[in-house]
């Protein structure tokens, strides 16, 4: 007699992806900008901060994440207490849980040491940043962070999909796209194109109850240098007034453009 066992089948735990959005608070772009103590450094008083555009983009395709595949969204900023509206933010559009690094963003050098050492303990498989803050537009704290954490790194990146451990990326160059495959753990500088504006979020009531009760930790930075450091700011200098010549006169218009203009 042939006794047949029961065929059974093993099916591998879907393990949800960690993931850890950097938020940079910088200037809402209407705001009026101003220096104070013989302009070396930035005054904030009246000045509105939000998230960091290019950053926003990386947490709205964190939220697809989420909702398509299940990842868990934790956000991180380098900041004083200020920051904290901006963060929370995050938390009202949908990020679980917040940390702020209690350290002034001098520079960032000391800014990518200050995330690194958050990531370190937290073992996150994907880190989305932006490319650049749209206030000293420096571009360099995600690169910094993969050379730290010997990461993968995807930069000026338009499009991320994540299919078990391999993520599938697209990144602008010069004069086209670059479609790139690499493994997790991966960190990108996002950028418009990750999600269109037309795709972010604006935080609804509930989300902002919610937020509410979110955990935010508030963590001591660790040592580490600061690589830069800001002498003087200078405005663009303000444009001069227009001339304008009557269409008749052709030698006003000649002696101007080349005694004043000095272009021909």
């Amino acid at each position: 007699m042939v006794i047949l066992a029961p065929s059974f089948r093993i099916h591998k735990r879907q393990i949800n992806m960690k993931i850890l959005v950097c938020i940079s608070n910088v200037p809402d772009t209407t705001s009026k900008i101003n220096f104070t103590e013989d302009n070396t450094s930035f005054d904030t008083h009246g000045v509105q901060f939000v998230i960091n555009p290019n950053d926003e983009f990386g947490l709205t395709r964190a939220m697809w994440f989420k909702e398509k595949q299940g990842a868990t969204i934790h956000v991180a900023t380098v900041g004083g207490p200020e920051v904290e509206p901006t963060i929370r933010k995050a938390l009202a559009i949908g990020a679980d849980e917040a940390m702020r690094v209690n350290a002034e963003p001098t520079d960032g050098l000391f800014v990518a040491h200050q995330l690194a050492e958050v990531i370190k303990n937290g073992s996150y498989d994907l880190i989305i940043a932006g490319r650049e803050s749209i206030d000293y537009n420096g571009g360099m704290v995600p690169g910094m962070i993969a050379a730290m954490l010997n990461y993968n790194f995807v930069n000026t990146c338009i499009d991320l999909e994540i299919d078990g451990n391999t993520a599938t990326a697209v990144r602008e160059i010069d004069g086209g796209k670059e479609k790139i495959s690499t493994s997790l753990p991966l960190i990108i500088g996002g950028q418009k194109g990750l999600v269109e504006e037309s795709d972010l979020r604006i935080p609804n009531m509930r989300g902002i109850m919610m937020a509410r009760q979110k955990k935010l930790s508030v963590l001591e930075p660790i040592e580490a240098i600061h690589g830069t450091g800001d002498i003087e700011f200078e405005k663009p200098a303000v444009k001069g007034a227009v001339k304008l010549v009557n269409a008749d006169d052709i030698n006003q218009l000649i002696d101007l453009l080349h005694n004043e203009a000095k272009v021909i």
